[in-house]
């Protein structure tokens, strides 16, 4: 079987880096093989950033960049026209978007249409970091929006790897944050938003 590979976007200091090593552990505390690495375009704050994240049943034996992943998640909106965010995506793959938009008001109807509405959300993950953790950082929301969406790791296992990661204000502070992204994309409306 072949590993389910989740590429993310974003801008320095939104966090995709972290997020896709916080992914990787919760992947591992739920039995599985993961990998995470990073790739940098230029290293300040507000440049676009990747990050990769591999799941597998078996041992992952590759380590190049994500080049077909099963799931893309956008950090940063702004980033949608201006980078190949969706590049080599597979069908059907998975699309989480950070924005307060629809799909179709983000200009990406032929994405929906080809993907299926059920495969693509955009959740307010700024809005509900800035609400819940008291700062704009999307990396968390996004990890609990993406095991909402795809079922690829628990919620269970993304609050231990958040636990494990950050002093406990802030780790309780982000599952909040982490459960109300889950619930986002869970309600039944979701599909519109």
């Amino acid at each position: 079987m072949t590993a389910f590979e989740i590429r993310l976007h974003g801008r320095g200091g939104q966090g995709v880096v972290t997020a896709a090593e916080l992914l990787s552990v919760a992947a591992f505390l739920d039995g599985h093989e993961a990998q995470a690495f990073p790739s940098f375009g230029s290293e300040r704050m507000g440049a676009p950033v990747t990050s990769f994240c591999r799941i597998s049943s078996t041992p992952i034996r590759t380590h190049e960049p994500v080049s077909r992943p099963h799931a893309v998640v956008v950090a940063d909106a702004t980033l949608l026209h201006h980078v190949d965010v969706f590049g080599g995506l597979r069908a059907p793959g998975f699309v989480l978007i950070n924005s307060v938009r629809t799909p179709a008001e983000l200009g990406l109807g032929d994405l929906v249409e080809q993907m299926g509405e059920s495969q693509i959300r955009c959740v307010p993950a700024t809005d509900l970091a800035r609400r819940h953790v008291g700062r704009p950082l999307p990396n968390v929301c996004l990890l609990g929006a993406l095991a909402a969406l795809t079922g690829q790791v628990t919620r269970d296992s993304l609050e231990s790897a958040v636990h494990e990661r950050f002093p406990e204000r802030i780790a309780t502070a982000n599952v909040v944050a982490l459960d109300a992204a889950y619930a986002h994309v869970r309600s039944p409306e979701a599909t519109h938003a």
